[in-house]
This record gives C-alpha cells, sequence and structure tokens, in this order.
C-alpha cells in the first residue's frame, strides 16, 4: 500500500518532468527561423475589368545581370526579367510631371525640380543629393488626388540599396494628420516612422513601383536613410500617378 507521503513525491517527479518537457518545447519554437516578410499582401479581391496599364518610360539600363556583392537582409529577389504591365483604373495619369518639390536638406546639391522634371537617366545635372542619414523630399501635387502609383529612381547608375524606404501620402503639408503610409522598408524602427513590412531592393532603371491602391491626398513624402555605398541620399526621379478623387 503506498502511503501519502510517496504519493505526493511521485505527483511532484510528474508535474517537474512536464513542467520541463513543456519548456524545451518552448524554447525549441522559439528558435525556429522566421520566414523573411515580403512585399506580397493578401489576395487581390478587387474588380480590375477596364483596368488599363499606366505608362511608365524607362531610361537606360546602366548595369546588366544581378549584382552579387550586396549583402543586405530582407533583400528582395530581382525578378530577372522586366517588370508585368500595371493596371490602373480609368483616367489615371502623370501627376507629378512639374510640380514643387521641398525637402528636409534645406541645401541640397542638385535642383530639387529634378525630381520631377521627367528625366530619369542616371546622368551627371541629373541627380539631387540630400545630406547623410535621414532625410525626406515632398512632392505637392498642387490639389487632392487618388494616388495609384509611385515610382522611384534613387540612383541607378550602379547596383545600390537605399535604407528605410518610407513612402507617405498626407493631406497637408506637415504630415501630422491623416497620413497614409503605401511602403516601409525599415525592418527595425531605426528611422522612428514605425516597423515596416516591405523589404530591401536593388536600384534599377525600372525604378520602384509602390502601389498607392487609390488612397488620397495632396503630398507625397519620401524618405530613406543612407544606401548601401554611403550616408548619403539620392533623388533622380519619382513619378506619382492617380486621377481625380471619385465623388460619392
Amino acid at each position: 500500500m503506498i502511503n501519502k507521503t510517496h504519493y505526493w513525491k511521485i505527483a511532484l517527479v510528474v508535474l517537474f518532468v512536464s513542467l520541463v518537457s513543456v519548456w524545451n518545447f518552448n524554447l525549441a519554437f522559439a528558435n525556429e527561423p522566421t520566414t523573411p516578410k515580403t512585399d506580397e499582401s493578401s489576395e487581390d479581391t478587387v474588380d480590375k475589368t477596364g483596368w488599363e496599364p499606366i505608362d511608365i518610360n524607362l531610361p537606360n539600363a546602366m548595369f546588366v545581370g544581378t549584382p552579387q556583392d550586396i549583402v543586405v537582409e530582407n533583400l528582395e529577389k530581382p525578378l530577372g526579367k522586366p517588370r508585368p504591365p500595371f493596371l490602373a483604373p480609368p483616367g489615371t495619369k502623370l501627376l507629378s510631371l512639374g510640380k514643387k518639390v521641398t525637402s528636409s536638406d534645406k541645401d541640397p546639391f542638385g535642383d530639387l525640380s529634378y525630381i520631377t522634371d521627367g528625366d530619369k537617366e542616371a546622368a551627371e545635372g541629373c541627380l539631387v543629393e540630400l545630406m547623410p542619414l535621414k532625410q525626406y523630399v515632398t512632392i505637392d501635387l498642387g490639389k487632392e488626388y487618388e494616388i495609384w502609383a509611385v515610382v522611384v529612381w534613387h540612383y541607378h547608375l550602379q547596383p545600390r540599396v537605399y535604407f528605410d524606404v518610407i513612402v507617405q501620402v498626407g493631406s497637408e503639408p506637415d504630415f501630422l494628420l491623416d497620413v497614409k503610409t503605401i511602403f516601409n522598408n525599415d525592418n527595425d524602427n531605426s528611422y522612428g516612422l514605425g516597423k515596416g513590412k516591405n523589404m530591401n531592393y536593388i536600384e534599377t532603371n525600372e525604378g520602384k513601383l509602390i502601389e498607392g491602391k487609390g488612397v488620397t491626398g495632396r503630398y507625397v513624402r519620401l524618405h530613406s536613410n543612407k544606401n548601401s555605398n554611403d550616408d548619403f541620399n539620392h533623388y533622380i526621379e519619382v513619378s506619382v500617378y492617380g486621377r481625380e478623387v471619385e465623388k460619392k
């Protein structure tokens, strides 16, 4: 016959073994490698019947192939082929051509008007350079529009990656109220505007196409925080595509 003392000893041993097993399971789960975050969103259920490809004139390619010497975490794999056409609702057009640009750097190298002059070539005299580390440029579209795409060319003369690329759309120039973030690859919140889910990418002559998904706003702001070659920030061109706001 088992006395009560012996019974409690057995119960404590069983409890201890159970706790150790649970702890080991949790530790193993915590150490599992996580899947890198991608730019892929949930299944698009928007009816795109009647939508048309937007016309994006591309500059000359300055390098060919996939760079092998860029080592950056959370880096998007190149498509290895031309980007497919981007579809947008009828009436979508280039809004940014010739529009006013301001920046956080009060004395940039190069005229800020280059950013919306339509010249996307990676040639001398077509580039704006901003001071090191955290900087931004803001495009004033003149009035509120539906934004369907933003294409940015930082610098594609050579392969490089720009960090903490964040693109926002706002209704007022200070971006204090009603701010919509449509792209953010700052995956550790080093810029300070929140942790993003998008991936780093290598600059090419195609530029980076960012979906606006019809958010409304007058101002488009693009942030960056140095690049894989140096601490400066660069812009060749930014193209914003949208249409008049639909009346409800």
